[in-house]
């Protein structure tokens, strides 16, 4: 059991205790007293190991502080009836906790139900004609994942004995190319400044297109919950000589790690959130590190605020400027070489000054032309 499920189990207990002690008249949820939050997710659930889970710990780190709320994991199979199942249970819940870009077109919605609040994580909030906009019950919250991506291709770089690198994603949405871009990146950089010469494979026949039409290039399954097929372009990868894998693909990423513990000295970074424990390969461990993004801080405290009376709904943008992005280098955590650890930190201050800004899918930049390089 890892610690993830142990701090599930935990937090998840402590919400149970506190519905049986509760008495008479203290129904959760009711009456003002405790939030009645819902958390709907894509097909890969809340115990994802990546991005949905790391959204989820936020509520369930609030429910701990805050034992008189309660929480609803709803899973929608088909993300094309994302937006319907929002309209189904919106009038069940005190918030709504959103993630995921499948959920953006909920402005319509949200306006029309003024007396309930959303967290929407990765994407801005628009209405049913596309337009983006900003709602008092509505906080949003957009990521850099090309920060995060570019310390991964940095590392990737750095760590690569056959100079093959490679990232996996998941669907082709703006946050998943924001990693790809950033990973791209990252890997050029390591190659200018810091003297490594690797190159990042692609599969023509997983390219992915954005939300615009534009092909991306890169590695996607073409969903986030394919252990099969992520395993399968995970192979390929590794056919092709790649020895580190950047896995941004949610639960697809789960057959990415299996194609790599069959290989031999292959090697993977993880994403979101520390997946350390999942790169266990008998007594060993295949994880260098992980690219982050920190949802669960971000979703504990706007709930916190909604508790407190002090929620305004905004479209934030979160970075390293916040501690919002970064890698894991925590020890015991990770399998970075001290010159790696220490090329990231000089490329982290770098960043955090603003002095080097990564691509991503709508910055402007490239991964062979942006600012820093």
């Amino acid at each position: 059991m890892t610690r993830k499920h142990i701090f599930f189990l935990a937090v998840l207990l402590t919400a149970l205790a506190a519905m049986v002690f509760a008495g008479p008249g203290k129904q959760q949820g009711a009456g003002g007293q405790g939030l009645k939050i819902g958390v709907l997710t894509s097909p890969s659930g809340v115990d994802d190991g990546s991005f949905n889970e790391d959204c989820y710990n936020g509520v369930l780190a609030f429910i701990k502080a805050n034992p008189e709320a309660s929480v609803t994991p709803i899973r929608e199979p088909d993300l094309s009836k994302a937006l319907q199942s929002v309209a189904d249970v919106i009038a069940d819940y005190d918030v709504l906790v959103l993630p995921g870009f499948q959920f953006a077109a909920i402005g319509d919605l949200m306006r029309d139900n003024p007396g309930k609040k959303a967290i929407l994580v990765d994407t801005a909030p628009a209405d049913s004609s596309g337009n983006t906009v900003e709602l008092p019950n509505l906080y949003s919250m957009v990521f850099r994942e090309e920060e995060s991506g570019f310390f991964a291709g940095i590392a990737a770089a750095l760590e690569s004995k056959t100079g093959r690198v490679a990232v996996v994603n998941g669907i082709a949405y703006p946050s998943n190319v924001n990693y790809q871009y950033g990973f791209m990146s990252g890997v050029n950089y390591a190659n200018k400044y810091y003297g490594t010469r690797a190159r990042y494979v692609e599969l023509p026949s997983y390219a992915g297109t954005d939300v615009t039409g534009k092909v991306v290039g890169g590695n996607y399954v073409g969903d986030f919950a394919d252990e099969a097929t992520g395993k399968v372009v995970g192979a390929a990868l590794i056919g092709q000589g790649v020895d580190v894998l950047f896995v941004a693909a949610g639960a697809s990423g789960n057959g990415v790690f299996t194609a790599a513990k069959e290989a031999n000295n292959v090697y993977l970074i993880g994403c979101d959130v520390d997946q350390y424990d999942d790169g266990r390969k008998g007594s060993d461990n295949i994880m260098l590190t992980s690219g982050l993004k920190v949802m669960s801080t971000n979703v504990n405290k706007q709930l916190q605020a909604i508790k407190n009376g002090t929620f305004t709904g905004k479209n934030d943008t979160l970075g390293a400027s916040t501690d919002s992005t970064g890698y894991v280098s925590a020890q015991g955590r990770h399998k970075l070489s001290a010159n790696t650890l220490a090329k990231l930190r000089e490329a982290y201050g770098k960043l955090k000054a603003g002095s080097i800004v990564p691509a991503a899918n709508f910055n402007g930049h490239s991964p062979t032309n942006f600012p820093g390089l």
